[in-house]
């Protein structure tokens, strides 16, 4: 059995970093435009792509250039691909325009999901075309992704973490009709994950001419979140994942933060390693999803592996079931290297000896501590409040680092 690539988001340099230190194989990110998540916030600039290069180092990286391309785009693109090629392994592509701008440079291109490619003719096609590797539509089940996989010989690559769209293979426009900005061009603001409301718009009468009912007449859809999907977890069949031959496991979340990305990561690799030491069970995937349920999540399903779309595929909360709460708490103002200390600035919730802490950089990563005695000057302070400062024993951080407070959330289940 193969090992599969395990395949990270990373939607800025502190996700980036978070991915590389969990152990990623790879990482696939955009560059502001022509991407599923063209929105600001979760992207790169060209010029960022030699530094990416630099950190990456043995991990693959893949840019995602896989929104549709319309008329008069396409001089735009064929720059963008001539100066990422030298720093990147692949392009994940969904329109033919851009994989014949791939071709003519000799870029190698992997078929984005968003080209719903579900049945083995249409891989066989595309391979033939020149794509070194297919991401199948999200719609496949485990036992068809195996048959592909049999019949065809190419490399495949599926998600097997994170949120999923009420839409065939995310291809949707209900945001582009609601607010004028299409899903198809990565800028969907995600109306399936809203409240519904059913509201009369007219006024019917009886035969006296009395108001049957009023034009506000109105009554919330349960369950109200009837087109919002659950999450994807696939770390209870992670083994059956890897019997199918899957090549690449993609982890969703592009727009989550770094401790989103480690901890998906770190889980899916200490899964896949089990698999191949023969040590993976039941018990091992139930502490991995516990681990999993402490960061940004709807409820879990198996998504599509394990059957066609039904009304158990819908979620019924609106917000995250994250387990656990990220309280920002303030900035790293200095460290001090020889004695591995930091000194922080509290700008928001206080931090106590024994409280659990996150340091979060662009360099750093994700860098995790249980808070030790605090220090400042010759006092052993008991609590750090807003507006005061302290040095405490913290890993290697940098000046402008964040400091998150991390807590169980109460009225987690």
């Amino acid at each position: 059995m193969q090992r599969p690539e395990i395949l990270a988001p990373a939607g800025d340099f502190t996700c980036l970093q978070a991915a590389i230190d969990a152990g990623a194989d790879a990482v696939y990110f955009g560059l502001g435009t022509f991407n599923m998540r063209a929105r600001s916030g979760v992207n790169f600039r060209l010029e960022d792509l030699p530094e990416i290069a630099s950190r990456c180092g043995r991990t693959k990286r893949y840019l995602a250039l896989n929104a549709i391309m319309f008329e008069g785009e396409a001089e735009e693109i064929e720059k963008t691909i001539v100066a990422a090629k030298p720093y990147v392994d692949a392009f994940i592509v969904s329109d033919w325009g851009v994989i014949s701008l791939c071709k003519k440079h000799g870029a190698v291109f992997h078929v984005s999901t968003q080209m719903s490619t579900s049945n083995s003719l249409a891989v066989e096609f595309l391979a033939s075309q020149g794509a070194s590797r297919v991401v199948l539509a999200r719609e496949c089940t485990l036992a068809e992704v195996k048959r592909i996989i049999d019949a065809t010989g190419i490399e495949i690559e599926c998600f097997v973490h994170g949120a999923q769209c009420v839409a065939e293979s995310g291809r949707c426009l209900m945001s582009h009709d609601a607010f004028g900005k299409s899903a198809c061009r990565g800028e969907c603001r995600q109306p399936c994950r809203r409240r519904f409301k059913v509201q009369a718009v007219d006024l019917y009468e009886d035969a006296e001419g009395n108001p049957v009912h009023e034009s506000d007449t109105a009554f919330i859809v349960e369950p109200h979140t009837v087109l919002s999907a659950k999450d994807l977890c696939s770390i209870g069949f992670v083994d059956k994942l890897m019997e199918a031959g899957i090549a690449s496991f993609k982890i969703e979340g592009r727009a989550r933060n770094a401790n989103y990305v480690k901890t998906c990561v770190e889980a899916y690799s200490r899964a896949v390693d089990a698999v191949m030491e023969g040590t993976y069970s039941p018990a091992l995937a139930a502490e991995l999803e516990k681990s999993l349920k402490t960061v940004f999540h709807r409820e879990f399903s198996t998504g599509l592996f394990y059957g066609r779309p039904g009304k158990d595929q819908m979620t019924d909360s609106e917000d995250s079931l994250a387990t656990t709460v990220k309280r920002h708490a303030g900035i790293v103002v200095d460290y001090f290297l020889k004695a591995g200390i930091a000194q922080v600035k509290i700008q928001d919730h206080p931090i106590r000896p024994g409280d659990r802490l996150q340091i979060h950089g662009p360099t750093t990563g994700v860098a995790e501590l249980v808070c030790g005695e605090l220090h400042r000057d010759e006092e052993r302070p008991e609590v750090a409040e807003k507006g005061t400062w302290v040095t405490l024993k913290a890993p290697r951080c940098r000046v402008g680092d964040k400091v998150f407070f991390i807590e169980a959330r109460p009225d987690a289940s």
